[in-house]
């Protein structure tokens, strides 16, 4: 059997985030038991846009847009959170830890 890299680990756990919900590179990181990998999840999700990977689902730490520039238009990020129904001001999940999706507790 072929084992998997980083990056399809990665693509695994991010399509696994609930619609409406969202979680961070490190805790996906955590998740993966590379809890010092949060910035190799971040470059997952650059490369993930062809793999139908929920890539707008995954911020930093604190609720903010970091990887918004990835995706073509600059508020398009922003816009497909908003559609789920989370709330975005100033590049920032509003009450981020209400919208927090932990895959350690929920996988």
């Amino acid at each position: 059997m072929e084992e998997k890299n980083f990056f399809d680990k990665v693509y695994e756990v991010a399509k696994e985030i609930p619609y409406g919900r969202v979680t961070s590179y490190g805790a996906i990181a955590k998740y993966l038991g590379a809890a010092r990998s949060a910035r190799m999840v971040g470059w997952a999700m650059n490369n993930s846009l062809a793999k139908d990977v929920p890539a707008h689902r995954v911020v930093n730490r604190v609720g903010v847009l970091t990887g918004k520039h990835h995706f073509d238009g600059s508020n398009i990020m922003q816009q497909l959170l908003e559609n789920e129904g989370i709330p975005v001001k100033e590049n920032q999940i509003v009450d981020f830890q209400k919208y927090f999706w932990d895959p350690a507790q929920e996988l």
